[in-house]
């Protein structure tokens, strides 16, 4: 972050079971399956209401913003000194607190240790390609970084149609995985000593 706010509880992806709800909270019970999302959405905002925009104007991530929204304090203490939140999530605890409108309600069969990832790696990738990029059927795409968010941005690229999928990474070894997800074409910089685009 911009200013590093320390003693804080990293983490952000993850799922889990709502153990109880704030006053004025109606749309979560204690027992929900839920997967926190940094990035919320109070539903309210100019940004909520677009389907172009996730950047809510209330819960928009910050990595600077170490307290709870509704009252600026810490929820973590350690001997009576704060802990901070990172990017309203906290999720690298066994409890955390956090702001409603940074949850999504899951299906309770969905298992928690799979559908973790959900929360950040592969809505963001899969997101950023088929509601930002939109490419069209039959273009091609390329996908630096072949990780879990390139992985699904490459699976948002083939849902799309996209008919060349080119994944770009340093590590070669990825190819094979990549493939699973549509990448026709696998670019390693290292293997060339001049642009390739």
């Amino acid at each position: 972050g911009q200013t590093p706010v320390f003693p804080r509880i990293l983490g952000h992806e993850a799922g889990g079971i709502v153990e109880s709800v704030g006053e004025g909270v109606t749309e979560l019970a204690p027992g929900d399956h839920v997967l926190p999302v940094f990035t919320g959405e109070c539903k309210e905002c100019a940004h909520c209401k677009s389907e172009e925009s996730n950047m809510c104007d209330l819960l928009r991530i910050n990595v600077d913003r170490g307290v709870m929204i509704g009252d600026g304090q810490s929820r973590f203490t350690i001997n009576g000194k704060p802990i901070f939140h990172f990017v309203g999530t906290s999720t690298f605890s066994e409890y955390t607190v956090i702001h409603v409108g940074c949850l999504a309600k899951i299906n309770p069969e969905a298992p928690l240790d799979k559908v973790c990832i959900l929360s950040c790696g592969i809505s963001t990738g899969l997101g950023a390609t088929l509601n930002v990029a939109k490419p069209k059927k039959g273009q091609t795409v390329a996908i630096f970084g072949l990780g879990a968010v390139g992985l699904a941005a490459m699976e948002g690229a083939r849902l799309s149609g996209a008919s060349r999928i080119i994944g770009v990474d340093l590590n070669p070894a990825k190819f094979e995985q990549a493939k699973k997800f549509g990448c026709t074409d696998f670019v390693n910089p290292k293997d060339h000593k001049k642009p390739v685009q």
